[in-house]
């Protein structure tokens, strides 16, 4: 079986990642995709992206942690730098009214204009959401049809779920569905269509069960995996096929 890892945080990990890449690809996980957060970060996500294209590709975009310093010339980089054929969506961007480490205002217009650039661009989108789900539904709306995406580490409610679903938008999966406390979460999984559904890490948080107590790393979203497609009620292997379909759907720039 050969695994992607559709969101990770390579320039975060502590054992570095050269040893992340080697680790995963021990275990089956071929490709990665590593996510720009803010504008400090998007040259060095780049840079490993370019490194090691073609087993990881990257996002650019600015996290809703950090709306509050996105510029037009954070915009302008994205933009640029999209066409590279190791850059394959915008993200990760969106909006998280949990922590509101940035006025809600400023994290719904950073919001916007990413969207708007992944319109332009025709690339793909990686959305974050907490706590915010009727807003960040309403801005998708605004889009419907011009932008496509996933929201990442899913943990919303089933009308989350169901409402992306309806403007064509996938649902990936992170450890956090292997959690004790996960009922709700795992229910929806259990409705979600297998050919929307992707699974990810979200490295260096979130270890899922039984590696929780853990830094994450890419070779962890295996256990996700196995978690989900026994959640399914079908083997790994069609598990990581349907996957690896959607993953290329998504981003089609990915050679594998």
């Amino acid at each position: 079986m050969e695994w992607i890892d559709i969101h990770a945080h390579l320039n975060m990990l502590e054992e570095g990642v050269e040893a992340a890449i080697a680790n995963a690809k021990s275990v089956g996980v071929k490709k990665i995709i590593t996510i720009g957060t803010e504008p400090g970060d998007h040259q060095l996500v780049l840079d490993i992206a370019r490194k090691y294209y073609p087993d990881v590709y990257c996002t650019l975009g600015v996290h809703p942690h950090d709306g509050k310093v996105y510029t037009e010339a954070a915009g302008k980089f994205i933009e640029e730098h999209v066409v590279e054929p190791c850059v394959v969506a915008v993200g990760e961007i969106g909006l998280d009214y949990y922590y509101d480490q940035s006025p809600r205002k400023e994290q719904q217009d950073a919001f916007r204009a990413q969207l708007e650039i992944a319109k332009r661009t025709k690339m793909p989108v990686e959305i974050h959401t907490r706590d915010a789900e009727e807003d960040t539904i309403g801005i998708l709306k605004e889009f419907k049809g011009s932008v496509n995406g996933l929201i990442h580490c899913f943990t919303g409610t089933e009308w989350l779920a169901r409402q992306a679903l309806d403007i064509g938008f996938n649902i990936s999966i992170s450890g956090v569905v292997t959690f004790k406390n996960a009922d709700s979460l795992r229910s929806t999984v259990k409705m979600l269509p297998l050919d929307r559904i992707h699974v990810e890490t979200d490295a260096p948080f979130l270890a899922p069960i039984p590696m929780r107590g853990k830094k994450n790393t890419p070779a962890y979203v295996i256990h996700t995996a196995k978690f989900v497609a026994e959640l399914k009620g079908i083997s790994e292997e069609e598990l990581c096929e349907q996957t690896r379909k959607n993953a290329l759907k998504m981003f089609p720039k990915i050679s594998w």
